[in-house]
């Protein structure tokens, strides 16, 4: 009833769009066949945070930190979090601690791959392989983890091409984990 009062947000159904192609694209088979994401809560979990910060940075790059649709998107990052523990059993005294948590890992990743990304522009992608194999495989030097920095970039590169209109309308296309060969 008091929900009749309240302001509904304009920006939830096409943040919560936007959102399922995110976990859509994390979810891609390719990432735990291919590049031996682990298919685990973890492994998931970082899949989606590296995707959703793409996104993030894209939003705020040309509409700002203080951007409501983005965050709108985080609120529906952080709802879509506690359900899914609430979901697996989590007790109902731990889950804002855990969702607290889990929004801080958004955060923070998100703030390290845009500092590696704003400092190798024109570089190699090493150090944000590093990045991504401590946080993804949790170990120094993956072997995948060049492959997903690859795919990063060029993730990123297409996110920046994509009109902010259209992902403000929950529309968002994200590239093919692996490149189309040059040659055939």
């Amino acid at each position: 009833m008091f929900g009749l009062f309240r302001k509904r947000d304009p920006h939830l159904q096409p943040a919560t769009e936007l959102y399922g192609s995110v976990v859509a694209q994390a979810r891609a088979p390719e990432f735990y066949r291919d590049l031996m994401v682990p298919d685990t809560k973890e492994g998931r979990f970082e899949m989606l945070v590296l995707h959703l910060s793409l996104v993030i940075d894209r939003i705020r790059s040309e509409a700002g930190s203080a951007d409501p649709f983005a965050k709108t998107l985080v609120s529906v990052f952080v709802t879509d979090m506690d359900d899914n523990m609430r979901e697996i059993g989590i007790g109902d005294t731990s889950v804002p601690r855990k969702v607290k948590k889990t929004a801080g890992a958004l955060y923070d990743r998100t703030l390290q791959y845009r500092e590696i990304a704003g400092a190798e522009h024109a570089t190699s992608s090493g150090a944000l392989a590093v990045a991504l194999s401590e946080n993804v495989w949790s170990e120094p030097d993956y072997p995948q983890a060049t492959k997903l920095a690859e795919y990063m970039s060029r993730a990123g590169e297409l996110l920046e091409k994509q009109a902010l209109a259209d992902m403000k309308q929950g529309k968002c296309r994200f590239p093919d984990v692996h490149p189309a060969p040059l040659y055939t």
